[in-house]
């Protein structure tokens, strides 16, 4: 796989919306996540499209696609953030140009809806992408440390890392009020026992799904699956939408889920009468409740990287990212 640089102090950033458009962020939340940036040491810098915002909430395809060419192609971006979320990012997917960004690699990160086109691009050009925090994601400010130690070792260093529990979670709307949150302590959890390396496939459930049939799912015989899904996923959608990516995924080495929002009613107890229902994972290392998805905080993985799995001991060391 083709790893990009890592990013360094007085690296730019440009802030890309191949989704929803910036114009559902505050004014207040811009200058908040861009000043927290720029405290790490990058530049921060916009795509000419990110605000413009249409009946879907999205700029035109044809400016979404200009805005992620450009990003590329410019020398002198170093790494690239998505603004959020959304539902389309999937119809950029026939016109990217996959030559282009194969040949200018650097930081791809976001994650939810993004993972249409952040698997796409790994898939068509070999690069390693990532899930992780947004741009948006760096305005929160409760537990915003730890989401960015993660960000920072995922993206800033080389040396390999385990990806270790918070202390602590929650899934409250920080945006509307940054300090009327409730916390729940995090407790990573063990499904099935084992061992395991392998490639990183993953990132939103029903979103990955959206690629089955198109050229652009990957091969993930093998790999390690990083699944999680929102909290519009109810344990029945959870659980047809988990059988139908392990039906087209063929023999995997290891499964890690990441923590569902409680609006999803995916309980402790679902979750388990789910993967009950498929004997593969009974003999393969699962572990579940992590720190990745629609909660808070969140860790960065590699797209396309290589994990090692270890499920008795609740662990997992990134190795290539």
């Amino acid at each position: 796989m083709n790893v990009p640089a890592k990013l360094q102090r007085g690296d730019e950033i440009r802030i890309i919306a191949p989704s929803r458009s910036a114009a559902i962020l505050s004014e207040e939340g811009v200058k908040r996540a861009t000043e927290r940036l720029e405290a790490l040491g990058f530049k921060v810098t916009f795509g000419n499209h990110v605000f413009e915002d249409d009946l879907h909430h999205s700029a035109s395809i044809e400016h979404r696609i200009e805005d992620v060419h450009d990003a590329f192609k410019d020398p002198s971006v170093k790494g690239i953030l998505t603004v959020i979320g959304g539902f389309n990012s999937n119809e950029l997917l026939p016109y990217l140009d996959y030559e282009l960004i194969g040949n200018n690699p650097k930081v791809f990160c976001g994650y939810s809806d993004i993972t249409a086109i952040a698997t796409a691009i790994t898939v068509k050009t070999r690069m390693v992408t990532y899930s992780g925090p947004h741009f948006s994601s760096f305005s929160m400010e409760l537990d915003q440390d730890w989401q960015t130690e993660f960000f920072k070792k995922c993206l800033m260093q080389k040396e390999r890392f385990p990806l270790t529990p918070s202390s602590r979670w929650s899934d409250d709307s920080w945006y509307l009020d940054q300090n009327d949150r409730t916390f729940e302590p995090t407790e990573w959890k063990i499904y099935s026992e084992g061992k395991a390396q392998g490639q990183i496939f993953g990132g939103n459930l029903c979103t990955l799904n959206l690629l089955q049939g198109t050229e652009y799912l990957p091969d993930m015989k093998d790999a390690i699956l990083f699944i999680e899904d929102d909290g519009m996923t109810i344990p029945e959608t959870f659980a047809r939408d988990l059988t139908s990516l392990l039906q087209a995924a063929g023999e995997i080495q290891g499964l890690v889920l990441g923590r569902f929002q409680r609006e999803s009613t995916v309980s402790d107890e679902q979750i388990r009468y789910i993967l009950d229902k498929h004997p593969v994972l009974q003999e393969i290392p699962v572990i579940y409740d992590t720190d990745f998805g629609h909660t808070q905080p969140m860790f960065t993985f590699p797209i396309g990287g290589e994990a090692v799995l270890d499920s008795e001991g609740c662990s997992i060391e990134l190795i290539e990212f």
